[in-house]
């Protein structure tokens, strides 16, 4: 079950980042997330995407200098 809860919360915050949201799925999501796990699962997308945006960058700079 513990499984199911955070892929839930992976899901909304994903689709979050984009801003794509149906307000039938918020309004599920709200009910059944808690703001603790929201909030944890923004802060480890947001640092997984600045990481991978530096990795890019840092790629690019290496392959074509």
């Amino acid at each position: 079950m513990a499984e199911k809860s955070n892929l839930k919360v992976v899901l909304a915050v994903f689709w979050s980042f984009f801003g794509v949201r149906k307000r039938r799925d918020y309004d599920t999501d709200a009910q059944s997330l808690t703001p603790v796990q929201v909030v944890i699962a923004g802060l480890i997308g947001g640092v997984v995407f600045v990481s991978t945006m530096l990795l890019v960058v840092y790629l690019a700079m290496q392959f074509l200098t």
